[in-house]
């Protein structure tokens, strides 16, 4: 399950297994030709969103629980997370918004910074392409730095396996809606259901940076010869 992500979940007994199979299936249509399941919504329940307005730190380096932040938007109790364990960079799961099924797909702030690597795009794209099997609408959270630099991911392809998930959202048919929360950088801002993949509708947190990089890697790739003249201060 945290190793090769070969096991979606895990249970302590097999009382608790089949209690996540029931909770599962309840997410689904009985077929890939019917519409999500719908639940009784109590239209009265309030949730006290104001949190969500002090949750993002000052310091936009710092990490917080995108797992918070979903737990207040959808409906009490409804996330349920899938492979939990395996590349943690990345949360996907099913929840209900007005009793209506959906899937989840964030990044992970506190893990690697949110970044996509091998295994995260993988286990996202495969996700994605269940969610439009079945016809279950997509909600992305959006807070990535790039792509996980360095040797080992190159050798092990990267680029041909993060295009998978880029793949996953173009081909996606079911409603795809981004909420972009803090960062969106590069080339992995547009994997993650930007608008230039077709993804239906894009909002921005007012703590968005939309960008090609950080202002840091910006700065010195532009100003590089007015950096390396300096005198040092």
């Amino acid at each position: 399950a945290e190793k090769s992500g070969v096991s979606h979940f895990t249970s302590k007994n097999e009382i608790e297994c089949f209690q996540d199979i029931r909770r599962l299936l309840s997410y689904l249509p009985l077929n890939n030709m019917d519409p999500v399941p719908k639940y009784e919504f109590d239209e009265r329940e309030e949730k006290d969103l104001s949190d969500l307005n002090e949750f993002m730190p000052d310091n936009p380096n710092k990490p917080y629980d995108i797992k918070d932040v979903i737990n207040k938007i959808v409906d009490t109790d409804s996330f349920f997370e899938v492979h939990e364990g395996y590349a943690q960079n990345i949360v996907v799961g099913f929840a209900r918004m007005a009793g209506r099924s959906i899937g989840i797909v964030a990044n992970q702030p506190l893990v690697l910074a949110g970044v996509l690597d091998i295994a995260s795009s993988v286990k996202a794209a495969r996700f994605v392409r269940f969610c439009d099997a079945f016809n279950v609408p997509l909600l992305v959270f959006e807070d990535v730095p790039g792509f996980l630099p360095g040797t080992d991911q190159e050798w092990r392809g990267i680029i041909r396996q993060g295009a998978k998930l880029l793949y996953a959202f173009c081909e996606a048919t079911v409603p795809k809606i981004t909420v972009i929360t803090r960062k969106a950088y590069g080339g992995a801002y547009d994997v993650m259901n930007s608008k230039h993949v077709r993804g239906d509708v894009n909002l921005a947190w007012p703590s968005a940076e939309i960008a090609v990089m950080g202002p840091k890697g910006a700065a010195e790739i532009i100003f590089k010869k007015e950096i390396k003249s300096a005198d040092d201060q």
